[in-house]
């Protein structure tokens, strides 16, 4: 089982990733970590050495890579859905849940953030809208499921996607209640 997250910059893929994983007792793996390890640095000091086409086919590469292999909850880069091929084998291989947030929640979860380099512009806010415009498509494209995140808990937020799962059966048995098992008299 594989599920995958999407999402702008700053949507909480990571956080929630993670406290997915231990939830549900799976592996955890964030792309971008995995990107910086195989760079063997940042991954804005790559984006501005390299240029961010280079760093797409990186990413590509990676994505190919994990979303073969890893059983778990996989986090990707905001930019991860750009390529169609992306976007065709993280909804072919896995669970996606696109963490919807609006440009002006992440704006103000990220206005300090200096590691991320499509914010380290002027205005970053505009940035972020224009990302939001250009790549919402794109992550409901490959979404199978979405989820607001707007100002709720992380634990709000691991319920909810949690809930769409089972109701969509796609969480292991070991996940369901024994009442989940049980046929019922309509069957």
């Amino acid at each position: 089982m594989s599920i995958i997250l999407v999402g702008l910059p700053g949507s909480g893929k990571s956080t929630i990733g993670r406290q997915l994983g231990r939830r549900l007792s799976l592996p955890f793996v964030d792309s971008d970590h995995v990107i910086e390890q195989r760079l063997g640095c940042a991954i804005r000091e790559f984006f501005n050495r390299e240029g961010e086409e280079r760093f797409r086919d990186i990413e590509e590469g990676i994505l190919d890579d994990l979303t073969l292999r890893h059983q778990g909850v996989l986090s990707t880069g905001g930019g991860s859905v750009l390529r169609a091929i992306n976007r065709e084998r993280l909804k072919e291989r896995g669970r996606v849940v696109y963490l919807r947030s609006k440009p002006e929640e992440v704006y103000r979860r990220l206005r300090h953030d200096v590691n991320r380099p499509l914010l380290q512009v002027n205005d970053p806010l505009q940035r972020l809208r224009s990302l939001y415009e250009a790549r919402d498509p794109l992550y409901r494209e490959t979404a199978h499921f979405v989820v607001d995140t707007g100002r709720p808990s992380v634990a709000t937020l691991l319920n909810m996607i949690v809930m769409q799962l089972e109701v969509a059966g796609d969480l292991p048995l070991k996940f369901k209640t024994a009442s989940d098992s049980t046929p019922s008299s309509t069957d």
